[in-house]
């Protein structure tokens, strides 16, 4: 892998491509999103130690805006 995300990123959307083999692809912007956004939640919180003003502001999130996202991923407990 390369040592910075957009250059990953291309790396894994041709692979995403090649793997549809001549299939049409749908909903990319939501499959990417959804890949990369719950474990960036857990790795920022993690950071944070668990204090999500401290999560929100790191990701320059509001934090009601945080809460809901840890909802949406079941990581609100």
């Amino acid at each position: 892998m390369k040592h910075n995300l957009p250059d990953n990123i291309d790396t894994l959307l041709d692979q995403y491509f090649n793997d549809l083999d001549g299939d049409q692809a749908s909903a990319i912007y939501e499959m990417v999103i959804n890949t990369v956004e719950k474990p960036l939640l857990l790795y920022i919180m993690n950071k944070a130690e668990g204090n999500q003003s401290k999560a929100a502001k790191m990701l320059g999130l509001n934090r009601n805006t945080l809460r809901k996202k840890l909802k949406q991923y079941n990581l609100d407990n």
